[in-house]
């Protein structure tokens, strides 16, 4: 491997990481997807926090921001290309940064997404797979836009339910990730398709550990196990439960809407930060400082394989 790549497939790690000066490191990521929501704009929005926070869960600073957005030509026109094209760009603008070009294709689907570059130093890049047993496990978003989402195609959302999923998923992860830079962690990841089940689990057999996650900790958005008990969920919850379901333990007292819950994929969903339990006030501090919302001690990095799933812990 050149031994100029710092981080690469290895771990699954949200971004890849290239050393170009003994002092600096670029990170470089790629991420695009059909839209979740019928405002192309806030489609753009969404696509492109999404995007960006890999950056960000490496501990590196965005730069700059390339797009790919595919578009049924015959079926939507200019004005909706357009439209996401402006909603990427206002994500882009909140992060610093710009959207210096990119790439556009006609396509049977609309897509939409980014590359996006940043730059780190070598010794603050921030990887998925260096927690140590003990580590405090910290989410700094609450969970359930995918659900959410979910309602929102069915069009069974109410408005307030659209509000509160278009928030969630447009709000960058730059608060928690200058609160992280400020106190330091072990490692750090953003919850996304995954969800928080198999990041978490990602995260603790990069560091050939075992993870404890715990149900009564968890921050949820509003309503939201209240659409999950509905039967409303995407079909990927239910593949991240086949997946990662035959690697977890479930505790007693973990009912199937928990399980439905922890595994619900998450679009642009928080930072989960491993760091010592020493320094979790501090870490908690600065994430209220920095306006994160959410500062929620999750679980915990443990000797051995798999995850638990507990109804408390602590």
């Amino acid at each position: 491997m050149d031994p100029r790549l710092l981080v690469g497939l290895e771990t699954g790690d949200d971004a890849a990481a290239v050393q170009v000066a003994p002092d600096l490191a670029v990170v470089h990521t790629l991420d695009f997807f059909m839209p979740i929501v019928d405002d192309p704009h806030t489609f753009g929005r969404i696509a492109a926090a999404n995007a960006i926070s890999d950056v960000y869960a490496m501990g590196a600073t965005p730069l700059v921001a390339l797009a790919i957005l595919g578009l049924p030509r015959k079926v939507l026109g200019p004005e909706v290309g357009a439209a996401i094209m402006e909603g990427g760009a206002r994500s882009c603008t909140e992060a610093g940064i710009v959207i210096a070009g990119g790439h556009t294709i006609d396509d049977a689907e609309p897509k939409f997404g980014l590359s996006v570059t940043g730059t780190v130093r070598p010794d603050g890049l921030v990887r998925n797979s260096t927690g140590q047993e003990g580590d405090l496990l910290v989410l700094t978003k609450p969970l359930g836009t995918g659900a959410l989402a979910q309602a929102i195609k069915k069009g069974i959302a109410t408005e307030a339910q659209v509000a509160l999923a278009v928030d969630t998923m447009c709000f960058l992860n730059r608060a928690p990730a200058l609160a992280m830079a400020r106190v330091g962690v072990h490692a750090a990841t953003d919850v996304t398709g995954f969800s928080l089940l198999g990041h978490a689990l990602e995260m603790a057999r990069g560091a050939g550990l075992g993870v404890e996650l715990w149900m009564d900790a968890l921050p949820v958005l509003d309503t939201v196990r209240d659409v999950i008990a509905q039967g409303v969920h995407p079909g990927a919850t239910g593949r991240n439960l086949a997946h990662f379901g035959a690697q977890t333990t479930w505790g007693e007292g973990v009912t199937e809407l928990d399980q439905k819950l922890i595994a619900d994929p998450q679009t642009s969903g928080g930072l989960l930060l491993a760091l010592p339990e020493a320094k979790v006030s501090a870490l908690q501090a600065a994430l209220k400082d920095e306006g994160a919302m959410a500062a929620e001690v999750v679980g915990r990095l443990v000797a051995g394989s798999g995850c638990r799933v507990l109804q408390q812990g602590g």
